[in-house]
């Protein structure tokens, strides 16, 4: 298998308000307390014992640390967003909330699917970014950008021309329909392809790792349809040095190689 990384921040953004910071911890708050005993939780809280906070010591380390946000997901600032598409030559615009914008960078992939369905599935790397900033003066209330990125994305992506396409909906594997769940249909387009795969000698875990490192593209191709929400997963079939496209003939058994590692409890 051979394929071309798409060379991205899976975390950029800028810094929150405290007005925006105090939304965050009660919404989420909220939504833990909707079910606070769930493995795992429904949102992070706030974890003092492990803020970095730069210089601050005692009470303001204290108060800080109590509200500060975790940055595993993203929000209204950008945060982890993991947009494999924010490559070289890209161009985002954030809403800023605070003078100078504070803005960061981090978590660079080589590579990565969309939804990296992994959880930590990229092919993290270490590196450089050389960024250029600029400041649209009132550009908040000039495009209605008052929340959430816009961007364009850059010039140099992968030209992969040929794809093979998996469909999923809202049901789950025991059968059980849930009504217009995207994100329950996007999990089962993975999970036919990663049947799919293992017909040519994939194991499972290989070919979860393919769909979480391979610049494979997602899609919500239908929202709208009651019960169910339509997503689809594309991969380009370039990547293989087989066919493996659906034939009258039937799959092509490789070799997979290394097995991936798995842990043991």
């Amino acid at each position: 298998m051979t394929f071309t990384g798409m060379v991205h921040p899976g975390l950029m953004g800028v810094a929150p308000s405290a007005a925006l910071l105090a939304k965050w911890n009660q919404r989420e708050s909220a939504l833990r307390a909707t079910d606070p005993d769930r493995v795992p939780p429904l949102s992070l809280p706030p974890l003092p014992q492990d803020a970095i906070l730069g210089s601050l010591t005692g009470a303001d380390f204290d108060r800080v640390a109590s509200e500060a946000a975790r940055t595993a997901p993203p929000r209204e600032n950008g945060g982890n967003q993991d947009i494999k598409n924010l490559t070289k030559g890209s161009r985002v615009f954030y809403p800023v909330y605070v003078p100078g914008a504070n803005l960061s960078v981090g978590d660079l992939h080589f590579s990565q699917g969309d939804g990296e369905i992994t959880f930590c599935g990229a092919i993290e790397m270490g590196g450089f970014v050389d960024l250029h900033v600029d400041l649209i003066k009132g550009g908040m209330d000039k495009y209605g950008v008052s929340e959430n990125a816009i961007f364009l994305p850059g010039n140099n992506n992968p030209q992969y021309c040929q794809w093979l396409a998996f469909s999923g909906i809202s049901v789950t594997t025991d059968g059980e329909q849930r009504y217009l769940d995207s994100q329950l249909a996007f999990q089962r387009a993975c999970l036919h392809a990663i049947d799919y795969l293992t017909r040519f000698g994939y194991s499972p875990e290989q070919a979860y790792l393919i769909l979480g490192a391979v610049p494979i593209e997602g899609r919500f191709s239908g929202v709208v349809d009651i019960p169910n929400a339509c997503a689809t997963v594309y991969i380009p079939t370039e990547i293989f040095d087989f066919d493996v496209r659906p034939s009258a003939s039937g799959p092509t058994k490789i070799k997979p190689g290394r097995g991936a590692p798995t842990a043991s409890f």
